[in-house]
């Protein structure tokens, strides 16, 4: 759960688990710094880790470990450079930032942004939701190499890794 984070907590969700607000969150805010286990380790993969660039990887804890894709979020990912007490540097920082007022009881969503390499299909049901979970620039590449249409969108959304350069 999300002992200790005033913005948001860990709840049920059709398929496993989501981030939902406790409260009213503007524009803006961030909502706190993703921790987990750093790997060091280029071939490290799993349904939840954040690529910090080769070769680190973070497999990030609750509450954050739980934020659900969408094609048209309301939160997203960004790194903050980060340095040890002694000065020296340090993997960055992830932290988490509401890009559009969220309302209480909302859950927040960020746009994995995949590779079409690991590309699976989307079922966010946003109004602009592009049929695959994948970045918006590797979409056609995606589509011309599999010879595809974009789905309609379902109004279920996936559990799956959070990854976003």
């Amino acid at each position: 759960m999300a002992v200790g984070n005033p913005w948001v907590r860990v709840g049920k969700v059709p398929f496993g688990r989501g981030v939902f607000a406790r409260q009213d969150i503007p524009a803006g805010t961030t909502l706190g710094v993703v921790t987990g286990k750093i790997l060091d380790d280029p071939d490290y993969a799993s349904s939840y880790c954040i690529d910090l660039g080769d070769p680190l990887s973070l497999e990030p804890h609750a509450p954050f470990r739980y934020l659900n894709h969408c094609c048209v979020p309301n939160s997203h990912l960004h790194t903050v450079d980060a340095e040890y007490e002694d000065g020296t540097p340090a993997p960055p920082e992830v932290h988490v930032e509401a890009l559009l007022d969220i309302s209480k009881g909302e859950e927040l969503t960020i746009d994995y942004q995949w590779a079409a390499s690991g590309a699976i299909k989307c079922l966010c049901g946003s109004s602009g939701c592009r049929g695959w979970v994948v970045a918006k620039e590797e979409l056609d590449d995606l589509l011309k190499s599999q010879a595809v249409e974009i789905p309609k969108p379902r109004k279920s959304k996936r559990n799956s890794a959070v990854v976003q350069p």
